[in-house]
């Protein structure tokens, strides 16, 4: 496992570690959990926008308009 060194200010440390300190974790384990979350999102929006490529599924993008959303 590599180290690596973030700059993040005063503040938002101490407010990271009480905020920790509550939850049994580190801000080490919260860093590292944040950075997987956001990186397996966007993997898996990846995966699904190929599932639907591979399906030869076809989307089109509409737009509505404020008059279309209120007609009844």
């Amino acid at each position: 496992m590599k180290n690596i060194t973030l700059s993040i200010p005063d503040e938002l440390l101490q407010k990271s570690r009480e905020y920790a300190k509550k939850n049994g974790t580190t801000v080490n384990n919260m860093v590292r959990m944040l950075l997987k979350n956001t990186i397996e999102a966007k993997s898996g929006f990846s995966e699904i926008e190929n599932s639907i490529s591979t399906l030869g599924i076809k989307t089109r993008v509409y737009s509505f308009n404020r008059d279309e959303l209120n007609e009844r």
